[in-house]
């Protein structure tokens, strides 16, 4: 079955003519109005992204565990979770919280099989709690780690820059130098929180397979009196 994943526009535009095609719409939001936007635009299922994920994020910084409850209340079509998942265990607690299943992304960054820049990769894997910050909100917000083109723009706001002061200094093609051509100083490096936990390189395939046992793990220690109260 062809899928299209759409995300930071009006799921209006394509939705009708992808569905046309017989192809399956789901479309990427950060808030429970878009998510509801989405579903009138008539996409079959919602990822809603919470605060935490990486790349560009969500202006109202709404974390993923307050985000997944909040939409499932108002969505009557599968809702998949995103952001700040990267093992098993972050998966059944979005699948508790009401997700039908969940997107990742960041994780898969640090894998052979990726087309990110091995420097980037390398920083991804060192990276520590706090390490990255979301910024740009005038702009598209975006979650970076903290390089010297973070630092640039973060010395732009303290000295009061504006919108268009902002522009000129992220310019263009800084995510392509950062993460895909591994300039790590002037770069933008965007990856999500969960990167505090990704401690190695390895293949997609072990990841999956680890993500998989750890949840089903996860979910048979739920099952049992430990967890009865």
């Amino acid at each position: 079955m062809p899928i299209v994943f759409t995300s930071a526009g009006n799921p209006k535009t394509w939705t009708a003519q992808l569905k046309e095609h017989g192809i399956t719409v789901v479309h990427v939001v950060s808030s429970v109005k878009f998510a509801l936007k989405a579903q009138e635009a008539g996409v079959d299922a919602v990822v809603a992204e919470g605060f935490e994920a990486g790349g560009h994020n969500g202006r109202d910084e709404t974390t993923t565990m307050c985000l997944i409850p909040m939409v499932k209340e108002q969505l009557s079509i599968p809702l998949i979770a995103a952001g700040g998942i990267g093992t098993g265990r972050g998966m059944l607690a979005a699948m508790n919280l009401g997700a039908d299943g969940v997107q990742i992304g960041s994780r898969f960054v640090a894998t052979p099989e990726s087309s990110a820049h091995q420097n980037f990769k390398q920083v991804v894997v060192d990276a520590k709690e706090g390490d990255t910050l979301l910024t740009l909100k005038e702009l598209t917000p975006v979650r970076l780690v903290k390089n010297e083109f973070f630092n640039k723009v973060e010395a732009a706001y303290q000295s009061g820059a504006n919108a268009d002061k902002l522009k000129e200094i992220l310019g263009r093609g800084r995510a392509k130098k950062g993460m895909f051509e591994g300039d790590l100083v002037e770069g933008e490096l965007e990856i999500g929180q969960i990167s505090g936990l990704i401690h190695e390189i390895k293949p997609a395939s072990e990841v999956v397979k680890e993500i998989i046992t750890e949840y089903r793990q996860a979910l048979a220690e739920q099952q049992t009196d430990k967890y009865k109260f």
